[in-house]
């Protein structure tokens, strides 16, 4: 079976953006090891499901990065990867998706994601998208959380887990710190 994983940044107090939704300090801690790690976690996906904001924010960029000068070797493998990956889009204020093999779905149905969890192919990733990662998680439907907590604290923002329903109870299966400080930690749920 396919699982769900989430891969977020996320600062020590648990903010995935700051005030304004700013994520400047995302740059100060993006290493090598930063590049290996997404890298490596795209290559072992065939599917991203995203909401809306995180859509149109990739949507808008990682096209163009394979043509673009400026871009290095390893931004344009990347975006190759992310491009040619099918993506799932959960948004119920888009009329369309335009980005090569983008589905657009308006609305979390819980047996509509068994159903594709239950697909031949690999795993499906969530990158950022914090209000689908919350209503997956109310859902009980992610396998795998993977938090990179950055070392920094912002103090407010735009928290990661917020309205969430029940506790939720994981167990630590991986961590990792890279040479910036970031830490991987890498968390499954608990059996009951």
């Amino acid at each position: 079976m396919r699982k769900i994983i989430t891969t977020t940044w996320v600062t020590l107090d648990g903010f995935i953006a700051g005030p304004g939704n700013a994520m400047d300090w995302v740059g100060e801690s993006y290493d090598e090891a930063m590049g290996a790690y997404e890298g490596d976690i795209v290559s072992k996906a065939d599917t991203l499901l995203l909401g809306r904001v995180t859509y149109q924010s990739f949507a808008g960029s990682w096209p163009h990065v394979p043509d673009s000068p400026t871009a290095s070797e390893g931004e344009k493998a990347y975006a190759r990867m992310l491009n040619a990956m099918r993506k799932v889009v959960f948004s119920k204020s888009l009329e369309a998706v335009e980005w090569n093999n983008s589905t657009l779905l308006r609305e979390i149905v819980p047996e509509e994601i068994e159903r594709m969890k239950q697909e031949p192919g690999s795993d499906m990733l969530i990158y950022g998208s914090a209000s689908l990662v919350r209503a997956l998680t109310n859902l009980g439907l992610i396998d795998e959380y993977q938090l990179l907590v950055h070392p920094v604290i912002v103090g407010n923002g735009k928290p990661l887990f917020q309205d969430i329903k029940d506790q939720v109870k994981l167990k630590l299966v991986n961590s990792k710190t890279h040479p910036s400080g970031v830490v991987l930690l890498t968390y499954q749920p608990r059996d009951a």
